[in-house]
């Protein structure tokens, strides 16, 4: 595996220097000060090639942009609106000049207003360190108590409702407000930071919008950027839903092995490929990540590694250690190596550290701390080492 580390910027507390002292030979990072639907230039590009590639305190890097965690769909084109065609020309622009600058993957997602979702960024383990999780009764009580989403009630059960209210009760008005902040304020990637009536509103845009009509929609998308891809060598790469499973009302399309049947049966073309985040398709119990792999191996182009512990009860989970959750990270680093054995290269990145150790004293970004993500790149390198010699053996 070509072993990656997400970078936000300049602006990221990990810093380019800290980077270079993992080990990794590549940079995951996306032009994040550029709107969403706007082109990005050439010359911004280039800009954030640089800051990869030279240090202003060791010289050269030896690091190289190669991965862009994304290029955001525009809300308009989710939706179908009018504009999206002229939205659509803007990100087929942006995929023809970061090729023109050498970078020929994109990661993308087709989420609808969220990117991923958590009810709690720094959930306290037994051990220490600080974690994201979700937790399916923190979510019903924003859903049923404090947005008041009309028809909330009939997406969860009378356990998980009568668990929210008395949750709901106990919480005081700071804890209300961090929950609120947590959901909705907007996390690293998210499009927007909504208040409780913008997201609302963000909301009700979305119920005339079916699955059928997202999917629609997605294909509609492709269609048209997938033969500009094509044209330059880029290669996409989609994100799955995060949590693999509707939340809010809104529409998912890419949760469970199923939908990438249906998404390449559709759209053949090889530059239609996937992000395999193990964290997020690991929410779901029903989803075995080494047979997803094994199954749609040849659309594998980037995975992220980490972990999660599902609940017995309910659809609540946390980010566990990279080998300590429900995924079998031993059967699926030996499928991504297997990829790579008979087909292509497979970047990776590790995803969502714990903060813990010096990081707890440090204002990071929710789940892209230094140590923690160190630490599962670290266990995630043995696990492939050990991996790697057993398949030379065979």
């Amino acid at each position: 595996m070509i072993e990656s580390w997400r970078w936000y910027g300049p602006k990221d507390p990990v810093s380019i220097e800290d980077i270079m002292q993992t080990g990794v030979s590549d940079i995951v990072t996306a032009l994040h000060h550029i709107p969403n639907g706007d082109i990005w230039p050439v010359d911004e590009i280039k800009k954030r090639q640089q800051e990869v590639a030279h240090s202003q305190h060791l010289g050269p890097t030896n690091l190289n942009w190669s991965i862009v965690e994304s290029v955001p769909v525009h809300e308009a084109i989710k939706k179908g609106l009018p504009e999206r065609d002229k939205l659509i020309d803007h990100y087929c622009q942006s995929i023809k000049n970061l090729a023109a600058c050498g970078i020929h993957l994109i990661i993308y997602n087709f989420m609808p207003v969220l990117d991923w979702t958590r009810t709690d960024l720094a959930r306290t383990l037994a051990n220490g360190v600080k974690a994201l999780s979700f937790d399916e009764k923190a979510l019903a009580a924003f859903d049923i108590h404090i947005l008041k989403r009309k028809d909330a009630i009939n997406d969860y059960s009378a356990e998980i409702q009568n668990k929210a209210a008395l949750y709901y009760e106990s919480l005081s008005k700071e804890q209300k407000d961090r929950l609120t902040k947590t959901i909705i304020a907007g996390l690293p990637g998210a499009e927007e930071s909504f208040t409780i009536k913008d997201f609302q509103a963000a909301l009700d845009e979305y119920k005339p919008i079916s699955r059928e009509t997202l999917k629609e929609n997605l294909c509609y998308f492709l269609e048209r950027v997938l033969p500009v891809a094509e044209s330059v060598g880029t290669k996409l790469a989609i994100h799955p839903d995060d949590p693999p499973f509707e939340i809010f009302g809104l529409p998912r399309v890419i949760s469970i092995a199923e939908d990438y049947r249906w998404l390449f049966e559709k759209l053949p073309s090889k530059a239609n490929g996937i992000t395999l985040c193990a964290g997020s398709l690991g929410a779901r119990a029903d989803n075995d990540l080494p047979n997803l792999a094994r199954e749609f191996g040849d659309r594998i182009y980037f995975t992220h590694l980490r972990n999660v512990r599902l609940s017995e009860h309910d659809r609540s989970f946390y980010e566990a250690d990279h080998l300590d959750g429900n995924t079998d990270m031993y059967a699926l680093v030996k499928e991504i190596l297997n990829i790579e054995k008979r087909s292509h290269a497979v970047y990776m990145r590790p995803d969502h550290g714990h903060q813990m150790l010096d990081d707890l004293n440090k204002k990071t970004n929710p789940g892209y701390s230094c140590i923690g993500r160190l630490k599962g790149l670290a266990e995630v390198r043995g696990v492939a080492y050990a991996v790697a010699r057993e398949l030379e053996s065979q």
